[in-house]
């Protein structure tokens, strides 16, 4: 049982900075973390490793070379392998240029039995590049995956919906993106922080890749931030107090207000 599990180092949340010529997330220097759901992706690879009672586990991304420390957290947590795609030429990608490097990162291993991902980066939320990665790699999909079960070379996957979930059954190879109900992540053991700092860690640039410049980076990238900006801060409101007969006298002339299109904010 092979498994690749793609995983993306993002900002922290409070440290957040736009680079305003390109448009894009600078990265270099900026406090980072792993994606958060991407951690349960990393789990789920693990125990389907450990049910199988073989296999190896491979953890992939695609940036700059502070990466590495991401994928030295999840060798520390039981994965087998790390491969970092960084290279100047994928430099600003989006959505559909980031799936269609990595697609080329897995196929340069050898298309796995299973590609896991957590259902998106908490950076950008656009939930694209797992499906991104399938299609380019031409294989079945499940996303927002809260179960899965592997055998006989098929998966059964219930995927989460808005009313309930879906049980669907996928011939493999395939990738799915999972949500924070399939699993608990576990704590990284000190034997695998050991072997995390002394692993090697395999980095593919784009010579090492068949890929095609046209396809790579920022001018490879159909889609573009026209605009950066801080929302304007919310008008404070005003609190109405007292009985409820008197909210309600007080609340009526600020609804026909809002009817006319005239509305202060108000909280009662």
């Amino acid at each position: 049982m092979n498994i690749v599990v793609l995983i993306k180092q993002v900002p922290d949340t409070t440290e957040v900075r736009i680079d305003p010529a390109t448009n894009t997330l600078v990265r270099e220097g900026v406090p980072s973390i792993v994606n958060p759901f991407d951690t349960y992706a990393i789990e789920e690879a693990l125990r389907i490793r450990e049910a199988a009672g073989e296999g190896v586990v491979t953890v992939m991304s695609m940036g700059p070379p502070q990466v590495e420390s991401s994928l030295r957290e999840a060798i520390a947590l039981g994965v087998d392998e790390a491969v970092l795609l960084s290279d100047r030429a994928f430099a600003g990608s989006d959505t559909w240029s980031t799936s269609y490097t990595l697609a080329a990162g897995i196929r340069k291993l050898g298309v796995p039995d299973v590609v896991l991902t957590g259902k998106q980066a908490i950076d950008g939320d656009t939930a694209q590049v797992g499906p991104g990665v399938a299609q380019f790699l031409d294989v079945p999909q499940v996303t927002y995956v809260k179960k899965l079960e592997i055998a006989d070379g098929k998966a059964r996957a219930e995927r989460m919906m808005e009313d309930g979930h879906d049980v669907l059954s996928v011939l493999l190879p395939a990738v799915f993106t999972v949500v924070k109900d399939i699993n608990e992540p576990r704590l990284p053991s000190l034997r695998g922080k050991m072997k995390a700092k002394k692993a090697a860690i395999t980095v593919w640039g784009r010579d090492d890749l068949e890929v095609d410049d046209a396809e790579l980076g920022l001018d490879g990238s159909p889609t573009r931030v026209l605009r950066v900006f801080v929302p304007e801060p919310r008008a404070g409101g005003t609190i109405i107090e007292g009985d409820v007969d008197e909210i309600v006298d007080a609340l009526a002339p600020e609804l026909v207000s809002i009817l006319k299109g005239e509305a202060s904010s108000v909280e009662a």
